[in-house]
């Protein structure tokens, strides 16, 4: 059961809050009773799910670039938060090839830029820097990554969020060391669920295939992926925040993936998809002789943000995949979306 009462009346600060997380992640807050104010560029993606869901009306939302620092700290010192939660992000592998300075600067200044308007506010007791399984060197082992391991992510994307956590990093021992704001980082894995629309993502492919009658193009079948429902990381993430808050001593990296049976690699997620899809739906091995490079091999080794606060992930991989389809299915019906992800927040948090 995660009780998100803690939240009701906290004011909390989401960066990439019209993002496909950052969207699941404050309609999770203001179901709660937040007082969220959200700092981020316009939606990415057309349609995008923060506009089909509602959430907009329920909580602050800002448009703006975490790379412009006075714009930012306008927005956050008038927002006084207690908690913040840092989403922001340029989070595409295939996308930081194409534009490596801009992942950077969104990257690793965009993270120095909240960093230090926490630093300035002195209202913050909660930080949270979300960052990804691949900032990790990675040497295609068979077992999962600790958060002991070396950071030196290959690609543009993978090596900015390295960079972003040892800034983070650097703050925390620097300017917070006294205890008064807790600051951590979540690296997750790759994250599924209702009302993801970005290109280069493989259930968005998908979904965009089988509507539209065409076989799946899958470019990387045989990689093996944490891949988890987008609602399991969300729900770490308040956890996390709301366990330091109390206990600035558990302040530090964690590592927030699902357990190894649910570890599958792209092709096998993809037979999942269309067992689960039905109506023959099926894929194709487009792999590129020349695509960008990207690891072949990654998990997670979750034991200590399950020891340290009793997380476990709720669902199963088949079940995240069902739950993928639902969604779609009540989109493309012209149903309710909103409701849709109520449901699906209510299950997770565990409802009937």
């Amino acid at each position: 059961m995660l009780d998100l009462e803690f939240y009701r009346g906290k004011r909390v600060f989401v960066t990439g809050h019209t993002g496909f997380k950052g969207t699941w992640l404050c309609k999770m807050l203001t179901g709660a009773g937040a007082e969220v104010t959200g700092y981020s560029l316009e939606p990415p993606t057309q349609p995008n799910l923060f506009s089909l869901s509602g959430v907009e009306g329920q909580m602050r939302s800002v448009i703006g670039d975490v790379r412009d620092f006075d714009r930012l700290w306008q927005v956050f010192s008038e927002a006084r938060p207690e908690l913040v939660l840092h989403l922001a992000a340029q989070p595409i592998v295939r996308e930081g090839y194409r534009d490596p300075r801009g992942t950077y600067e969104t990257n690793v200044m965009g993270t120095v830029n909240l960093l230090e308007c926490a630093r300035r506010a002195g209202t913050v007791r909660s930080f949270l820097n979300v960052t990804t399984d691949k900032v990790y060197i990675n040497r295609e082992w068979c077992w999962g990554y600790r958060e002991e391991e070396p950071l030196d992510g290959f690609d543009p994307y993978s090596n900015s969020k390295s960079c972003s956590e040892l800034v983070t990093h650097c703050y925390r021992s620097s300017f917070f060391a006294d205890g008064r704001t807790a600051v951590s980082t979540a690296r997750a894995g790759n994250v599924i669920g209702g009302g993801d629309f970005a290109p280069d993502r493989i259930i968005p492919d998908c979904i965009r295939a089988v509507q539209s009658g065409r076989t799946i193009a899958v470019r990387n079948p045989h990689s093996t992926r944490p891949y988890q429902h987008v609602l399991e990381p969300l729900g770490a993430y308040l956890t996390i925040a709301r366990a330091q808050w109390d206990d600035p001593s558990l302040a530090g990296a964690y590592n927030v993936g699902p357990d190894e049976c649910d570890c599958v690699t792209t092709g096998e997620l993809t037979d999942l998809f269309c067992e689960t899809w039905g109506e023959g739906a099926a894929w194709e091995n487009l792999a590129e002789a020349n695509a960008p490079h990207e690891a072949n091999f990654l998990k997670l080794d979750c034991s200590r943000v399950k020891q340290v606060f009793g997380w476990r992930p709720r669902w199963h991989i088949r079940e995240c995949l069902s739950l993928v389809c639902d969604f779609a299915r009540v989109m493309q019906r012209g149903g309710d979306i909103p409701a849709e992800m109520e449901r699906e927040i209510a299950l997770y948090r565990g409802g009937a």
